[in-house]
């Protein structure tokens, strides 16, 4: 029988999940500085070393063949990888894959690409510039995965590709989204970094452009936020023209974050659903001309106003979340904008000196062998009369060592020169060399020391960058401030109505043309009603909850009731928790007047109700009052009313306070513990609230207090009738 061994589960996931989640982190899912995953990289390698920037297209297959001697993963799953980076498969600005035949399209979920062995590819003419120098130690390399061959651990690009292509990985426990720049706007971002980082980048940089157009939405705030600090969000609109003759609308750019197929389902279900009555038909008619959807429209219906229902309720109007995460020197890092250009310039500086530093290598090989001929050639004759002399040979080169005094190397490159090359012109020209060749070393070692010449070598690449690969941006910007937006109010009957909600927290809503005809209350037994208002049917209203919530729904959300029916129950229309019910309610639709939460420890908290509005549908407030001591009773007040508070000791009754609500300050914090209103002795506490109307007690106005925190005065009898309205 296996013996069973105790662990430590932090050890566990030490030893065996920890070293999982980094390899996913480092070697799969997040980018680098030069733009790529590790799949893309040894893909775009193995075609750069299969000579594929210069010759002809091949098969896929073969491509896929040859990049499993560095990817050591199946056949599948690297021409899926292949297929995004094609210019077939139009998911980048700027694709590194020219292509033939069918790679599906990003804008389509249902197109399958064609199999490897029908398609054909090679590298496309950027890819110049992704390689460019890359034979000169501009970027590191490594052992592949059997040890056998040789792969770069970064490509050497000559513009900040990782902006330019957008990119999308989800590691474990974090996850990376670019968005794509134009290339010819991030280059000029770069030059002018280079000139002042301290320059405004919204100068330059416009905005985000994808392959697959649309308009993007441009709010300025938030595009700023994401070039200060990577993280954000935007949104894409697509576009679309109406054809009058066929009465139909025709959407020829969709958001990149979304397909043919998820608008046309979505619509589908709206129309199913009766949201959407307008339509008479939908269609996809892309093909070799674009994308197209194409929707039918009934009779009289306004295209440009039901376009505008259609953003706000299908993917035609999407958001792209960004989340700049990328690895720098194997480690994750989520950066702005001007961040990445940092660490992209100190990456292409490198790059630059290590190629600098290659040339200076050979340069300086060259010239110790013309320094070699030139010692030699002072006395030509006697090198040859020792070449000649010598009785074998393996004893030439010792015997040039010996008397020219030069070293092993130039001896054998004087050795080697042929008889007929021994003449004067030959000789001259070759030692004329010595003079360039110090001149150009001099040049590159000043490079390697001075920033201002790396600089302006970056920058002339990116220039050249810009003159033979720039594009006209396919992503039009439109201001947040002039796009029409869809308000469901417009399209929602509005009519006067009456609210009613129980101590059991049941719901009414019932139109005041149906409570003319009925006016009596059907309710659960030992149920009653604690509040009712009059309202209309566009007005929000807002549950507040025993757990500190606030729940919040549009009137005309909820049903219309009868007099005869129980309504609804609140904590199963918000899937409250299991303990958890409705206390109280407010209905508003201009979010005017003060919320007061009166609580055991006899402090009150002013909320104004404007601070329970919130510009989305947000359907939960969490923390939408302290709970640090017991609520005794909510008010919602439009003016300043008077209220009497009561305080206990061992249950009974011993004083009061009378107090206008004025003296009571606004906080406008939702969960604020509020201030002391009533003052309390060891022992006691506040443990009932009145309306001033609700309590019959003589000369009442003998307990009102002019200033708070106050004791309140004592009584000995008092009448209290109370109405059901006290919690």
């Amino acid at each position: 029988m296996a013996k069973i061994e105790k662990q430590r589960i932090t050890e566990t996931l030490e030893k065996n999940y920890m070293p999982y989640a980094m390899s996913v982190i480092v070697s799969r899912a997040i980018p680098e500085i030069d733009g790529f995953k590790p799949s893309h990289r040894k893909l775009l390698y193995t075609m750069f070393k299969m000579k594929l920037i210069t010759s002809n297209k091949t098969k896929s297959a073969n491509v896929v063949g040859q990049t499993m001697k560095l990817n050591p993963h199946g056949d599948q799953a690297i021409y899926a990888t292949m297929v995004r980076l094609t210019r077939g498969h139009d998911a980048l600005l700027h694709p590194y894959v020219d292509s033939k035949g069918n790679f599906g399209k990003t804008t389509s979920r249902d197109m399958k690409f064609a199999a490897s062995r029908y398609t054909e590819v090679k590298l496309d003419s950027i890819c110049s510039e992704i390689f460019k120098d890359i034979e000169k130690n501009t970027v590191e390399f490594v052992d592949n995965y059997d040890g056998e061959l040789k792969e770069p651990t970064l490509l050497p690009t000559t513009f900040p590709n990782i902006l330019v292509s957008p990119n999308k990985g989800i590691a474990v426990g974090m996850a990376s989204s670019f968005c794509s720049f134009n290339l010819e706007e991030i280059c000029l971002s770069t030059i002018e970094y280079i000139k002042n980082p301290n320059f405004d980048i919204m100068t330059t940089l416009k905005g985000p452009d994808f392959s697959t157009g649309a308009s993007l939405i441009y709010n300025e705030e938030d595009i700023r936020k994401i070039y200060d600090t990577g993280l954000g969000s935007f949104k894409l609109r697509s576009k679309y023209k109406y054809v009058k003759k066929e009465n139909c609308l025709e959407i020829y750019e969709i958001p990149y974050t979304t397909t043919t197929e998820a608008i046309i389902d979505k619509i589908v279900e709206l129309v199913k659903n009766g949201k959407v009555k307008e339509i008479s038909d939908i269609r996809d008619e892309t093909d070799l001309g674009g994308l197209k959807i194409t929707i039918d429209l009934k009779r009289n219906v306004n295209p440009d106003e039901f376009m505008i229902k259609l953003y706000r309720y299908t993917p035609l109007e999407d958001t792209f979340s960004c989340n700049f995460n990328l690895l720098i020197e194997s480690r994750p890092k989520v950066l702005g904008v001007k961040n990445i250009l940092n660490e992209w310039l100190k990456f292409r500086t490198k790059s630059i000196k290590g190629q600098v530093s290659f040339d200076i290598k050979n340069l300086s090989d060259k010239l110790h062998l013309l320094y070699g001929l030139k010692t030699v050639v002072l006395d030509i004759d006697k090198a040859i009369s020792i070449i000649r002399k010598t009785e074998s040979d393996d004893k030439v080169v010792p015997n040039l060592i010996n008397y020219f005094k030069i070293d092993e190397i130039q001896a054998n490159y004087v050795a080697d020169i042929k008889l007929r090359n021994l003449n004067k012109n030959y000789v001259l020209k070759r030692i004329s060399e010595i003079a360039e060749l110090e001149a150009e070393i001099k040049d590159l070692n000043d490079i390697l020391q001075n920033k201002n010449r790396i600089n302006k070598i970056i920058i002339s690449d990116l220039k050249r960058v810009i003159k033979k690969h720039k594009r006209p941006r396919r992503t039009e910007i439109v201001g947040h401030d002039t796009i029409d937006i869809h308000t469901p109010k417009n399209e929602i009957d509005d009519y006067n109505l009456k609210v009613f909600f129980t101590a059991h927290s049941y719901l009414k809503k019932i139109s005041l043309v149906s409570l003319r005809a009925s006016n009596n209350q059907k309710l659960k037994q030992d149920d009653y009603i604690v509040q009712e208002f009059e309202s209309s049917n566009k007005s929000d209203i807002l549950f507040f909850s025993n757990e500190c919530n606030c729940y919040k729904s549009k009137l005309y959300e909820l049903p219309d009731h009868k007099a005869s029916s129980l309504g609804v129950y609140v904590p199963n229309v918000h899937d409250m928790n299991e303990s958890e019910k409705a206390i109280f309610t407010v209905v508003t639709n201009n979010y005017e007047g003060h919320l007061l939460f009166i609580f055991e420890n006899g402090k009150i908290a002013r909320v104004p109700l404007k601070s329970y509005e919130t510009k989305t549908n947000r359907k939960r407030l969490v923390k939408a009052y302290s709970n640090d001591s017991k609520l005794i009773r909510i008010l919602y007040i439009k003016e300043d009313i008077d209220i009497v508070l009561s305080r206990s000791f061992k249950g009974i009754e011993y004083h009061i306070m009378l107090v206008n609500t004025s003296l009571i300050p606004e906080k406008a914090t939702k969960s604020t513990k509020g201030v002391q209103v009533l003052r309390l002795k060891k022992g006691s506490k506040l443990s009932k609230v009145f309306l001033k109307d609700e309590i019959v007690l003589e000369e009442i106005d003998h307990y009102r207090q002019k200033k708070i925190p106050m004791a309140g005065k004592s009584i000995d009898s008092m009448t209290i009738m109370m109405s059901k309205l006290v919690l």
